[in-house]
C-alpha cells in the first residue's frame, strides 16, 4: 500500500513540474528543431554626466557654488606687500608683469563668499581684465588704470566691476611683512573678506548668477579618466621652473615628487634669493598642480608712455609650456578680442590642448625674457 501511495506522489509531482517548466518537450522529441530564446542583452550602465568645476576640473561636490561668477581679486606683489593673504585658497594665480617690470598676481577663486582674509588689494589692469572678461567674472580692486576705464565702459563691464570696495574693506595701518618691517605704504594695507565682499554684492545689487553649463576655464582632462602622463621626444624635465617677468621679479616653481606638486617662491634681490611665497593666513607655501607659461609681446602703451603701462598681445597668440608631474610640454594658445576666452592648443594649432584637474599657476611673460626662463631638474649638493 505504501509503495502505490508512493508512485502516485511521484506521478503528480512530475506533473506538477513538467507545468511548471511550460511543458517543453524532451530532448529528441518533435520540437527540438525550435529556436531556443534569445537572452536580453544587459543594458549598459549609463554613464554619470560630465559635471566639472569652471576653474579646476574637478567634479563638482555638494558645497560647490554651482551657476555662480567667480570673483578675480588683485593682489599687490611688490616686495613690502609680501607675504600676502588669502592666495592659497585660489584656484588659479595670474602673474604678468606691469609697469616698472613689476608684477601682480590675479587670484581667481571659485567661491567668495566664505573667503577669509585678503589682500593687500591694488588696482586693475587691463591685462588681467582681459582674461576674465569672457567669463564675466566678478572683478575685485582698488583702483583701475585708464584702459581699463575705457573697456569697462565699451564693454558694458561696469555692474561686475568692483573697482572701489570702499567701506567694504578695511586698513591695517600696523602690518609687518616679509622682514617684520611695519608702518608700511598705504597701498600695502588694504584687505577685505567674504563678508565684506557680500555685502557690497548685496548693497550693489550685483548679479551674481551665471550657468557655465559644461565650459570650463581651461581644456580639462575628464575627472573620470586617469590625469594624462607628459611623455615623448618633446617632453623635457621640469623639476625647478624659473619664470623671469623683469630682471628683479622672478617667480620659481619646484616640484615635490611625493605630492605631485610645485611649490611657489618668488627672487627677493641678489642678496636674498628666493624665498617661499607663503599665505600669511595659514603659513602654507603656494602650491599648484599645473603650472602654464605663455609667452607674448609685451610693451609699453605709446599714448601711455609717462605711466609705462603694458600693453600684453593677446591678439596673434603665441607659444608657451604645459608643465605637470616634473615635465614640461612645449603648447600653443590662442585667445584674439577680450570677449574670446584663452584657449591652449596643440602645436598643430587647432587640437585643443588637455591639462590635468587642480589648481594652476599661470604666468603670462614677455618673449625678451624667453631666453631667461628655464626648466631644469633638481639637484642635490653632496656634503
Amino acid at each position: 500500500m505504501k509503495r502505490l501511495l508512493c508512485l502516485i506522489l511521484i506521478l503528480v509531482l512530475s506533473a506538477s513540474l513538467l507545468a511548471a517548466c511550460g511543458g517543453s518537450p524532451a530532448s529528441g522529441s518533435a520540437g527540438a528543431n525550435e529556436p531556443a530564446a534569445t537572452p536580453e542583452p544587459t543594458p549598459e550602465p549609463t554613464p554619470e554626466p560630465y559635471n566639472a568645476q569652471l576653474l579646476t576640473g574637478y567634479e563638482k561636490d555638494s558645497s560647490y557654488p554651482d551657476n555662480q561668477r567667480p570673483v578675480a581679486i588683485m593682489f599687490n606683489n611688490l616686495i613690502d606687500a609680501r607675504p600676502q593673504n588669502g592666495l592659497s585658497d585660489a584656484e588659479i594665480v595670474v602673474e604678468i608683469k606691469v609697469e616698472g617690470g613689476i608684477t601682480r598676481l590675479m587670484g581667481i577663486f571659485d567661491d567668495w563668499s566664505d573667503l577669509n582674509k585678503i589682500g593687500p588689494i591694488r588696482s586693475a589692469r587691463d591685462q588681467y581684465l582681459k582674461l576674465i572678461m569672457p567669463w564675466q567674472m566678478l572683478y575685485v580692486h582698488d583702483g583701475q588704470s585708464v584702459v581699463v576705464d575705457y573697456m569697462v565702459r565699451d564693454y558694458d563691464y561696469d555692474e561686475f566691476n568692483l573697482k572701489q570696495v570702499g567701506s567694504f574693506a578695511w586698513r591695517e595701518r600696523d602690518r609687518y611683512n616679509w622682514a617684520g618691517k611695519t608702518n608700511l605704504a598705504t597701498e600695502h594695507t588694504e584687505y577685505t573678506d567674504g563678508e565684506h565682499l557680500a555685502e557690497f554684492i548685496t548693497d550693489q545689487g550685483v548679479d551674481t548668477f551665471r550657468d557655465y553649463g559644461e565650459s570650463t576655464f581651461f581644456n580639462f582632462v575628464d575627472y573620470r579618466e586617469p590625469a594624462r602622463q607628459l611623455s615623448g621626444d618633446e617632453v623635457s624635465v621640469a623639476e625647478q621652473v624659473t619664470v623671469q617677468h623683469s630682471s628683479s621679479y622672478r617667480t620659481r616653481l619646484t616640484y615635490d615628487s611625493s605630492l605631485n606638486l610645485y611649490y611657489m617662491s618668488q627672487y627677493y634681490g641678489s642678496k636674498t634669493g628666493y624665498l617661499d611665497t607663503v599665505d600669511q593666513n595659514n603659513d602654507q607655501q603656494l602650491a599648484f598642480d599645473n603650472v602654464v607659461v605663455l609667452f607674448t609681446d609685451i610693451y609699453t602703451y605709446p599714448e601711455y608712455r609717462e605711466k609705462d603701462l603694458q600693453y600684453v598681445d593677446y591678439d596673434f597668440g603665441g607659444y608657451g609650456y604645459y608643465i605637470y608631474g616634473g615635465k614640461a610640454e612645449r603648447i600653443r594658445w590662442v585667445k584674439g578680442v577680450p570677449e574670446q576666452a584663452l584657449r591652449l592648443v596643440q602645436m598643430d594649432g587647432s587640437t585643443p590642448y588637455e591639462i590635468n584637474c587642480g589648481k594652476t599657476y599661470l604666468a603670462v611673460v614677455d618673449l625678451d625674457e624667453f631666453n631667461s626662463f628655464a626648466c631644469e631638474a633638481l639637484t642635490t649638493s653632496e656634503g
